[in-house]
């Protein structure tokens, strides 16, 4: 892993606001440039702090209640940054890792009783992971010491029979998050399958759910009376790759985000059993000029947010919330990887959009963002990813 230090911080001067994004809705005629918007006149000023560098392809990060920053990087290791701003490796045996693409370490959260159990998750490609002893991609807890230095596995695998593409990696998800009700919910990739996201029999290309210490199913899955038990932890389907989830606050609806392939990524409002409408089967190879939401599909859900063309591939997602960020409270921001920076949407409690601009402090400075996160101490964490060795975990706060 390559060698961290703890660094400096930076007020950002305000720059230009750049578009990404467009209207509501899965129409692929937007254009990202008709539904530019400013950032509001009233907007907080931001400040911008670098703990830690020399990072490759950091994916997530999680904040403990002790305010130590836990973060993982795709091809594999652990990151601690203390409160006195210690960055310190957390060793963890990841022999059976298998990082190939878009696949590797990826997802990350602690469990809500941390305090207690100093319990956390992954998900992650494994070498032996598959149903033919091959590769696949596998959700694991962990517990951590206090002191931060090592890691077990204590359930391995927690969540099993999750199928990747042996081949490049691609699609491989995958995201972890906690529901309001203390379920863990996966996001996961359709591995670039034209079959898989609207099968019920895989678990690519879903929003799943299950009890976080048991891995089984969680109770009032809408899939439960079918006969085939893989189709049990699925809450919705027809999805492409699931990047991001997020639950917003005051309301407790989950949110996922999906990159696109020619037009189209995507914020969607989850529902149980819902079907999300990526179905690229085309002539029998993976057609990726379909629409991401087919509305011939009978009850496909349209999104709340779509890019229209050109794509920005969204990542992670996270609300802010608290009186401390003034204007931003409530916003959804999603990370961009085919741009740079961070778009803002405002989502009403129905999910439709009421505003959408650019966060200018994190324009075009800090490349591309994977995964923005808010943490428990109220301040906005992002991990970027721009590759060798020069990624970043960044802390983002209001000015006074």
């Amino acid at each position: 892993m390559n060698t961290r230090r703890a660094a400096r911080s930076t007020a950002l001067l305000t720059g230009l606001v750049l578009l990404a994004g467009c209207s509501a809705g899965s129409s692929a005629t937007s254009d990202a440039d008709e539904a530019a918007t400013a950032a509001p006149s009233d907007a907080p000023a931001l400040q911008v702090e670098v703990l830690a560098d020399g990072l490759d392809h950091p994916w997530d990060v999680s904040q403990a209640p002790d305010g130590t920053l836990l973060l993982d990087e795709r091809g594999g290791g652990f990151t601690a940054v203390l409160p006195d701003g210690t960055v310190q490796t957390v060793a963890a045996d990841l022999d059976d890792l298998w990082a190939e693409g878009e696949t590797g370490l990826m997802g990350l959260v602690l469990d809500p009783d941390f305090d207690a159990q100093r319990r956390f998750y992954t998900c992650m490609g494994v070498a032996d992971g598959g149903a033919d002893g091959g590769p696949g991609i596998e959700v694991t807890a962990w517990t951590v010491d206090e002191g931060w230095t090592s890691a077990p596995r204590v359930a391995d695998p927690l969540v099993g029979g999750i199928p990747v593409n042996a081949d490049s990696g691609r699609h491989g998800g995958c995201r972890l998050r906690f529901d309001a009700g203390g379920q863990l919910l996966i996001g996961t990739g359709d591995n670039a399958r034209g079959t898989n996201p609207q099968d019920l029999s895989t678990l690519a290309g879903k929003l799943l759910r299950v009890d976080p210490q048991t891995g089984q199913p969680s109770a009032g899955n809408p899939f439960l009376e079918l006969t085939d038990p893989t189709s049990h932890a699925i809450v919705g389907y027809g999805h492409r790759n699931v990047q991001g989830i997020a639950v917003q606050p005051g309301t407790d609806a989950v949110y996922t985000a999906e990159q696109g392939s020619q037009v189209d990524d995507e914020v969607n409002l989850a529902t149980d059993g819902g079907n999300y409408g990526w179905d690229p089967v085309g002539s029998g190879e993976y057609d990726e000029s379909v629409p991401m939401t087919d509305t011939e599909i009978p009850g496909a859900v349209p999104a709340v947010w779509s890019s229209g063309d050109p794509t920005i591939a969204v990542s992670g997602i996270t609300f802010l919330t608290g009186e401390q960020w003034g204007s931003y409270d409530g916003l959804l921001l999603l990370g961009v990887q085919k741009d740079t920076g961070v778009l803002a949407l405002r989502l009403a409690d129905d999910g439709s959009l009421v505003e959408q601009f650019r966060i200018p402090e994190l324009e075009g400075d800090y490349g591309r963002v994977r995964s923005p996160q808010l943490g428990g101490d109220g301040a906005l964490y992002l991990t970027t990813d721009n590759g060798d060795g020069t990624d970043q975990l960044l802390r983002v706060t209001p000015g006074s």
